[in-house]
């Protein structure tokens, strides 16, 4: 099996490296400085899970059409997606998205064949403090996927076998169906939402959000907000009470990539997460005013750091 990884960043990069270390062929898709120094270095890793890991895999800033990928993943920020698609001219055999948000999905369908992009997300802190440099710092890593199309159930499994050798716990959603995509895209989104939302408007770690009373109380309604319009989209098994089980017995340290973002002048992806979940809202005529609150908060404090975009949405101050 062939895996290209396009956007070898926290999540690309971290995914990239393990597998590489398991001996599977991996091809790192990223802009010409990245690339470069992938080239010349190596991925390097530095994972609580995985130890140190000096991953050679190839790298190149496009994939052409003569090139033959198995799985092609696709893990940048949600706003660099349209940009970073210029890159690959290749036709996968499937895709599996390790974006944040729903709407990527929407785009990727339209770039290739609809049956091959699975419906996938990625629960994980990882973060790229510079190109080439991966820092995974939290032992709890998990890729869902589902898929609606019966085309894609056995390359899907094949994919999920080989993330499992590799190290990397994958669970598969059955059955094949709209209704399991649902399920695995909301059920992650209604918990990253709280987490991103509180810790970002906030500044605070989980920690300091759940013991106090106040933060606790935004943390728990953007659960239920979010629930309640991820039902209305038809992950009927979203449920407050499971999400916010797994935020209690998150260490008290985790923060937010959104979090972090902001902190380094990056934009936050506001549109991708609780965007998202306004727009869904909206269609289905429900009210989230502690997302609303808490989103216009982020947007203040982005705007009083200076985050600014750059090239293939990576913020640049």
């Amino acid at each position: 099996m062939t895996i290209a990884v396009l956007g070898p960043g926290g999540v690309g990069g971290l995914v990239g490296s393990v597998l590489v270390r398991a001996g599977v062929d991996v091809v790192m898709v990223a802009r010409p400085e990245t690339a470069a120094a992938i080239a010349e270095r190596g991925l390097s890793l530095r994972s609580v899970m995985f130890g140190d890991v000096i991953a050679r895999a190839r790298a190149m800033t496009s994939l052409q059409e003569h090139e033959n990928i198995d799985v092609l993943v696709v893990a940048t920020k949600a706003a660099g997606l349209r940009a970073a698609l210029e890159r690959i001219q290749c036709e996968p055999a499937l895709v599996l998205p390790l974006l944040n948000g729903l709407d990527h999905l929407t785009l990727l369908r339209e770039r290739f064949d609809p049956d091959t992009v699975l419906a996938s997300t990625i629960r994980v802190e990882s973060d790229r403090p510079q190109p080439g440099v991966i820092v995974h710092t939290s032992r709890f890593l998990l890729i869902d996927m589902a898929t609606h199309s019966p085309a894609a159930l056995a390359p899907m499994q094949a994919l999920a076998g080989t993330l499992e050798r590799a190290g990397i716990p994958t669970r598969v959603t059955l059955p094949v169906s709209q209704r399991s995509e649902a399920q695995v895209m909301w059920s992650k989104l209604v918990r990253l939402n709280a987490l991103a939302c509180t810790t970002s408007a906030h500044d605070k770690l989980l920690g300091e959000i759940r013991s106090t009373p106040e933060l606790r109380a935004d943390l728990v309604a953007t659960i239920e907000e979010a629930c309640a319009v991820g039902r209305a989209e038809g992950a009927q098994d979203v449920d407050p009470q499971r999400a916010l089980a797994e935020l209690e017995r998150a260490h008290d340290t985790l923060g937010s990539s959104m979090q972090r973002d902001i902190a380094a002048g990056r934009p936050p992806e506001l549109d991708a997460i609780p965007g998202a979940i306004l727009r869904a809202a909206a269609r289905h005529e429900l009210a989230c005013p502690t997302i609303e609150r808490l989103m216009g908060m982020i947007a203040a404090r982005a705007a009083e750091e200076g985050c600014v975009r750059g090239e293939e949405g990576l913020g640049l101050c």
